[in-house]
């Protein structure tokens, strides 16, 4: 019979050393980054570790650095948004793309519940991953706050509410952007023009609410404004109420691509024309905003960079360096909804 055992041990440093004919500890210093080590053994050890099929054992080498390479992709909204709304799909790519271009590991964590919160907390705390991308905040949930009590390098989509303007964030304009898509409906000649924001204890409801305000100036109506969760049937359902209240609505500013699809949907039920009886527009040009009949005007918001920037920003934090809030533009976009 042949003995498999020896195919099955796995290849240690010492077994590349030996194959490159150098040191354990030109090995290791090749494996962590290259320092202090000339290109021939640099290209003997990479060439002993493909031969031998070495992998890096990253529990041992956590033990000994104390980081684990892995990042926490940290969602505080509930799951079926991970899958109905495309902008968290985007993000978590965007993140995760970023992060094995780095060998790192990004860890999906929905904290949906107050169960599921605490479970979170304490795997975080645990030291289970180096830092928290926290993808969506409220500000009435105090997870963020708990990251921060406990030290764990964190960095926000988006400016989060309340008392956490030391915390570093990815964000866009909110305010300008929903001013710019304002400006755009009332300049197409509408004047009884609604909104369905988000929740006014996130930053993009309460923001794109005030920018919505601020460019209406006069013509702001609050019978006009609805706020909803960022889910289609809200948007529906903010839409059915509004008309309900004021049959003469000629445009709608929906604050995410979602809720305006909703609103849309509410409108040909009653048998109203888009964008022939109301113009609707949306906010994130997600995806869904190019292939919805009709394709949605909307704000697009540049994704790539958002996870891009978030990504690098909190490898920083955890490497010790400062940042701050990092704000990109938006970018309207017009199609045939508005």
């Amino acid at each position: 019979m042949v003995d498999i055992a020896p195919r099955l041990r796995r290849p240690t440093i010492r077994d590349v050393a030996v194959e490159a004919g150098v040191s354990r500890g030109t090995v290791s210093r090749v494996i962590n980054g290259g320092h202090w080590v000339s290109p021939d053994a640099r290209v003997a050890v990479e060439a002993a570790i493909r031969r031998t099929g070495y992998t890096t054992n990253h529990h041992a080498r956590s033990l000994a650095t104390g980081k684990s390479d892995s990042i926490a992709f940290l969602l505080t909204e509930s799951q079926h948004l991970l899958f109905s709304d495309p902008t968290f799909a985007l993000l978590l790519r965007g993140a995760t793309q970023a992060l094995a271009d780095r060998d790192m590991t990004l860890v999906l964590l929905v904290a949906d519940t107050e169960a599921a919160q605490a479970n979170i907390e304490h795997y975080v705390r645990a030291g289970h991953v180096d830092g928290v991308l926290l993808i969506s905040s409220h500000e009435s949930n105090t997870l963020l706050t708990s990251l921060v009590e406990a030290g764990v390098p964190t960095v926000c989509s988006g400016v989060p509410l309340g008392d956490h303007a030391f915390v570093p964030t990815v964000s866009v304009g909110e305010e300008e952007s929903a001013r710019v898509m304002t400006r755009h409906l009332i300049d197409r000649g509408h004047r009884r023009i609604a909104v369905i924001t988000g929740p006014d204890d996130t930053p993009g409801g309460r923001y794109r609410l005030q920018g919505f305000r601020e460019e209406m100036g006069d013509l702001f109506d609050p019978v006009l404004v609805e706020q909803v969760p960022y889910d289609s049937d809200a948007g529906f359902a903010g839409m059915t109420r509004l008309i309900e209240r004021a049959p003469d609505i000629d445009a709608v500013f929906a604050a995410s691509d979602v809720i305006a699809v909703g609103a849309i949907a509410a409108l040909r039920k009653l048998g109203i024309s888009v964008p022939g009886d109301v113009a609707v527009a949306g906010f994130d040009d997600s995806g869904l905003a190019a292939t919805h009949d009709p394709p949605l005007t909307t704000m697009r918001q540049p994704w790539d960079q958002i996870s891009t920037q978030m990504v690098e920003m909190l490898l920083d934090v955890i490497n010790g360096r400062s940042r701050e809030a990092l704000v990109l533009p938006t970018t309207l976009v017009v199609r045939d909804s508005a």
